[in-house]
């Protein structure tokens, strides 16, 4: 297990996993507020906060940030340098950065955010619900590594703060989907299991997973499946040399 610790006044979570890399991962929280632009708030409050996370990332000037809207698949976008600002890509749910300096985000509520990284800076982030983990959103971003001399044996993974097995029921069919088992009534899984147990199929020896469950520790996080309509963020970035 790896957990998240509180950054400053809590707004934002931070795992050293990466660290000794000089790469970091995020999470936002409750106490940050909804990254949603589908919630009723006022828009100048929302886009408040994703300018707030920018400068927290980039203190020392404007930086690359990708994000995208998502549609639960396994596309991922490759981010290359030579651009700065926010970028907003259209149908993805993943995104890769060859080189360092770009900030990758995916908005979460119970789905699990995925962080992916190389000593190299190399980084992917990705936004794994059950349809993405059934689709292999993980294994595409491994092999597009791969496909860039970064073998999945010299990858590190961190499975993020998204709901627990104990607390995520599903039908029989999306369970046959993600553990390829048949059962005949709703059952519990854990997405942080399957995505872990991808992450070795597929070469990756070193993989960690928070403890948080966004249902369990819903005081701290959102959760869709708690009622909540606000969503958090997965952060992730290699800071430029």
């Amino acid at each position: 297990m790896s957990d998240f610790a509180p950054v400053g006044d809590g707004r934002y979570l931070a795992a050293d996993v990466f660290a000794e890399w000089g790469i970091r991962a995020l999470a936002t929280t409750r106490a940050a507020g909804s990254f949603s632009n589908a919630a009723d708030e006022p828009v100048a409050a929302v886009m408040g906060r994703w300018s707030e996370l920018q400068r927290h990332l980039f203190p020392h000037g404007e930086g690359r940030f990708a994000t995208a809207h998502q549609v639960h698949g396994a596309d991922v976008v490759d981010h290359v340098p030579g651009w700065a600002g926010w970028l907003r890509a259209s149908a993805a749910d993943g995104h890769l950065s060859p080189e360092r300096g770009t900030a990758m985000a995916v908005t979460v509520a119970d789905c699990v955010p995925v962080y992916v990284a190389h000593p190299s800076g190399a980084t992917a982030m990705l936004h794994a619900g059950w349809r993405g983990t059934a689709a292999g959103i993980l294994g595409v971003a491994v092999r597009r590594l791969a496909a860039l001399r970064r073998r999945p044996s010299e990858l590190r993974v961190l499975l993020g703060p998204a709901v627990c097995g104990r607390c995520y029921e599903v039908s029989p069919d999306v369970y046959q989907q993600l553990t390829g088992r048949a059962v005949d009534r709703p059952t519990t899984v854990a997405l942080h299991d399957v995505l872990a147990d991808q992450a070795r199929a597929l070469g990756v020896r070193d993989v960690h997973a928070t403890a948080l469950c966004t249902r369990c520790d819903n005081d701290r996080l959102f959760s869709h499946r708690a009622g909540d309509g606000g969503r958090q963020l997965g952060v992730l970035v290699a800071d430029a040399a």
